[in-house]
């Protein structure tokens, strides 16, 4: 008896494909103006949003509009290394180079997300605190995690073999994984002057709804934003790597 074949079959063929150094260039080209549109609206939806629709906060006045790009940034600092977490396993595992390509072009976007929460960050905590920095536990773990993104970085380009290159840097990714929950729940594990969950909480955010909805728009644009980044340098980064073969020499042509 013929059967159709199954969804989680079509969806294997799809990522199987994926993987093809060919086929990923095309889609990455036919999505990446896609994303890019999107991201780019979003952000200017959100910005509109949060400077002129949104009322100041009674206790923090207009600084509390920093929130609009310092939130973002803190949750795609640890979306992006969860993201390169994953990569790393299947490059570890499978050796798939294109996991691996997508681990290594990341690093750099989560670097930059990192360092402008802690500008950011540092920004906020001036009125607030009365200090750009303090040793607070949620602020040392980010920063740790600016230093893994560097470390990435660096190991990836200190070693000129690519598959002891892929290893080296998938080890240091998983190890550093476990920064993620210590940065996540450093506020209620430690009692810190960072503040504690205000949209993620169970019963209702501490937030309201004027102020949430530029919140999680800004948050779109920054995902929509990061994915066109990471496409483009995916691209980029697989020319490099397969400048010898044959579809290569074609496109160039």
């Amino acid at each position: 008896m013929n059967t159709s074949p199954s969804r989680q079959n079509v969806f294997l063929r799809f990522f199987r494909r994926l993987a093809s150094p060919k086929y990923f260039y095309d889609f990455a080209g036919v999505w990446i103006p896609w994303l890019g549109t999107l991201a780019l609206l979003l952000f200017l939806i959100a910005l509109y949003g949060g400077l002129l629709i949104t009322p100041p906060d009674y206790q923090q006045g207009d600084s509390v509009r920093i929130m609009y790009v310092h939130v973002p940034s803190a949750w795609m600092s640890l979306f992006i290394y969860v993201f390169m977490f994953f990569n790393a396993i299947i490059s570890l595992i499978w050796r798939i180079k294109l996991s691996d390509i997508m681990a290594n072009v990341s690093a750099p976007i989560g670097a930059a997300f990192t360092f402008l929460a802690l500008f950011t960050g540092a920004m906020w905590g001036k009125p607030m605190w009365g200090a750009y920095w303090v040793w607070d536990a949620r602020l040392t773990s980010e920063a740790i995690l600016l230093f893994l993104y560097a470390g990435i970085i660096a190991l990836n380009f200190a070693i000129e073999d690519r598959q002891t290159a892929a290893k080296a840097t998938a080890i240091l990714i998983i190890v550093g994984v476990v920064n993620i929950p210590i940065i996540h729940y450093s506020v209620e594990w430690w009692n810190t002057l960072h503040q504690g969950p205000t949209i993620t909480k169970l019963d209702k955010p501490s937030i309201t709804m004027d102020m949430l909805w530029p919140l999680l728009v800004m948050t779109l644009a920054f995902k929509f934003y990061f994915f066109t980044n990471l496409l483009m340098r995916a691209r980029l980064e697989l020319i490099r790597r397969e400048k010898q073969s044959q579809w290569v020499n074609e496109l160039l042509r």
